[in-house]
């Protein structure tokens, strides 16, 4: 299996987890949680794939640091205009929006480690 594979399974995983665990939050709080699901996979997706494809690459770098800048503009973005656009609570759609960016990191991390151990092994 690819490490793109593996990432994609790994985080399609944990989308159908995230999606189970929606019904243990409070009623109130589950938009934001659906909001911050839906954020996390469309940016997160795309960058995680992008970066496991990249490993031993020069621009392996490049992509790290953009998909870092880009989930923390998602994250300020979603503070400063979403959340007062849409009325909600700001810490329900925050905590669940970083909360959900560190579970991928983690997923990217363990799936880049796994998918370098095979390249240089």
């Amino acid at each position: 299996m690819s490490g793109g594979t593996r990432y994609l399974a790994a985080t399609a995983l944990f989308a159908l987890l995230a999606a189970g665990a929606s019904t243990l939050v409070p009623e109130s709080w589950r938009p934001g949680w659906w909001l911050a699901l839906g954020m996390t996979l469309l940016l997160q997706a795309p960058l995680g794939w992008r970066l496991v494809a990249s490993l031993g690459t020069d621009g392996f770098l490049v992509i790290w640091v953009a998909g870092i800048l880009l989930r923390l503009v998602a994250v300020a973005i979603t503070g400063l205009v979403v959340v007062p656009m849409v009325g909600w609570s700001a810490a329900p759609v925050l905590l669940a929006l970083v909360g959900f960016l560190a579970v991928s990191l983690a997923i990217e991390g363990v799936v880049s480690a796994i998918q370098s151990s095979r390249v240089e092994g």
